[in-house]
């Protein structure tokens, strides 16, 4: 099963990152369900960091345009559409990505979560950058 190994791989370099912070339910995977459980985590944990990025950007627009109330509101209108493209195209791709894994499967689940704390983490990245001085 070519995608649990990769899971597991995931698991020890997700594992690895944390380092020195708290224990994660990504330090030292050793079974299956441990390989989900840190998928979840990294899913849950990438989500919480995009939701933060995303508001850190809506508050450097407003920062930015805060003379400009129109052209504020009008960036942050776009965001949110950007943003919910963006989802879709996640979700697709996702999809693409899971499409050998059983639905409602263990491996399945594992797969998705992997996949969108991937592009959830890209993502944040990206949003980080706009409007950066």
């Amino acid at each position: 099963m070519k995608s649990m190994a990769w899971l597991v791989l995931l698991a020890v370099v997700s594992g690895a990152q944390a380092g020195e912070e708290e224990s994660t339910p990504c330090d030292n995977v050793e079974s299956d369900q441990q390989t989900f459980a840190c998928a979840a985590f990294n899913k849950q944990t990438a989500e919480r960091e995009l939701k933060s990025a995303y508001d850190d950007l809506i508050q450097r627009i407003r920062d930015q345009y805060a003379d400009e109330g129109d052209k504020a509101a009008a960036l942050a209108g776009r965001m949110e559409a950007a943003e919910k493209l963006w989802t879709q195209l996640r979700d697709a791709d996702c999809k693409v990505e899971t499409y050998a894994e059983k639905p409602g499967s263990k491996a399945f689940e594992a797969a998705w979560n992997t996949c969108v704390a991937q592009r959830s983490d890209d993502r944040s990245e990206y949003l980080q950058s706009i409007g950066q001085q």
